[in-house]
């Protein structure tokens, strides 16, 4: 049957099959949960799970439970982003550099970032600090090396072109391949977004007094998986804002790679 072209239009809409994919599961979850086949205990309906989390935003808990997490995120991702930036660039554009820093860092990022936790808490204690530095650690390195292989790859045209017309090294860092690499360089931050909030629902799981991770454990306990999935979705739709969000940017800022 073939579709109308008023209504393709509409179906091409970026919004329109992503929520029609979000309404699916949701009407699949409550068709399972009505029909008794799973007990709620394991499968609260979705009704269960709104009013729970309701419940815990009419307390305050949920919304101190977010900005905790919030905060050790952009806290230890704004840290990963400003250090992997020059360094990855640096990684890219000088082949000594490189060599001496990427089986460092090839080595270190295969160390799975939870495994430091127990060394954090022993030379940090249990505040913040720690949590922060776990996000750091388990994102730097991925951000370092996708930026340089961003720089890497900058057409050689373009570098000789600029050379052609007597830029300098520096200038050509900073006007050439900086403004070149902007997109790629976004596009990293957006997706080891993703790894950061990973990151501290593991840290809050450990050693916390709140947040959303502390909060599923505190659930898991008492055997409140409403709650449970009422915070697992918390932590997807904040994920979904902060990925919007680097979309945005890129949009505002590097039209000319759309």
């Amino acid at each position: 049957m073939k579709l109308s072209a008023g209504l393709r239009r509409r179906l091409d809409h970026p919004w329109v099959l992503g929520v029609l994919g979000i309404l699916t599961v949701l009407v699949v979850w409550q068709l399972i949960a009505a029909s008794g086949s799973v007990d709620k205990l394991f499968l609260p309906s979705p009704a269960a799970v709104l009013a729970a989390g309701s419940a815990q935003a009419e307390a305050g808990i949920l919304m101190a439970d977010a900005i905790a997490s919030i905060g050790r995120v952009l806290g230890g991702y704004a840290l990963s982003m400003l250090v992997s930036l020059p360094l990855g660039i640096a990684m890219g554009s000088n082949r000594i550099i490189c060599r001496l820093l990427e089986p460092l860092i090839g080595l270190i990022r295969y160390m799975p970032a939870p495994a430091f936790i127990p060394l954090l808490i022993i030379y940090f204690g249990l505040g913040e600090l720690p949590k922060v530095l776990l996000i750091f650690i388990g994102t730097l390195f991925f951000n370092t090396l996708m930026i340089m292989d961003a720089v890497k790859f900058v057409p050689a045209e373009l570098l000789e072109s600029a050379l052609t017309m007597g830029g300098r090294r520096f200038q050509i860092l900073t006007r050439v391949v900086t403004p070149f690499i902007a997109p790629q360089v976004l596009d990293a931050y957006r997706i080891n977004m993703a790894a950061a909030w990973n990151l501290v629902i593991v840290a809050e799981l450990v050693a916390a007094n709140e947040g959303l991770g502390k909060r599923i454990s505190l659930a898991q306990r008492f055997l409140r998986t409403d709650e449970i999935f009422a915070y697992l979705i918390v932590i997807g739709l904040i994920g979904l804002v902060i990925d919007l969000l680097f979309r945005l940017v890129l949009r505002r800022t590097c039209r000319w790679a759309i």
